[in-house]
């Protein structure tokens, strides 16, 4: 099994018991929600949707955009840039889901 599926696996095992929980007031729905969100892969970010989080979520330039990220300006090039063929993954797509539902504050703690 690769490592691929067995997280996939492991992240369904485990929203699935949130769910029974859930039905057993052991788990509040909120929290349910919350397991939903960190189980589920982010979706796949084109270099014209990272540019619309960028420009009209976050309202910032590639340089800041990149600091908040903690990845180089150059990264955020590359991801708007449809020559490249570069798109963010894991924690970058996971940040940009939340930033694209629910706004830049969510993350400015």
């Amino acid at each position: 099994m690769t490592a691929k599926k067995r997280v996939d696996r492991v992240a369904g095992e485990m929203i699935e018991m949130a769910t029974l929980l859930s039905k057993r007031g052991i788990v509040s729905m909120k929290n349910l929600e919350q397991i939903k969100a960190l189980g589920t892969a982010p979706p796949a970010y084109t270099a014209e949707r990272v540019a619309a989080i960028r420009t009209k979520k976050a309202k910032m330039s590639q340089a800041v955009f990149a600091g908040f990220l903690n990845v180089r300006p150059s990264t955020i090039q590359k991801w708007e840039s449809p020559a490249s063929g570069k798109h963010p993954v894991g924690a970058a797509a996971k940040l940009l889901q939340i930033i694209e539902t629910k706004g830049i504050d969510a993350l400015a703690c």
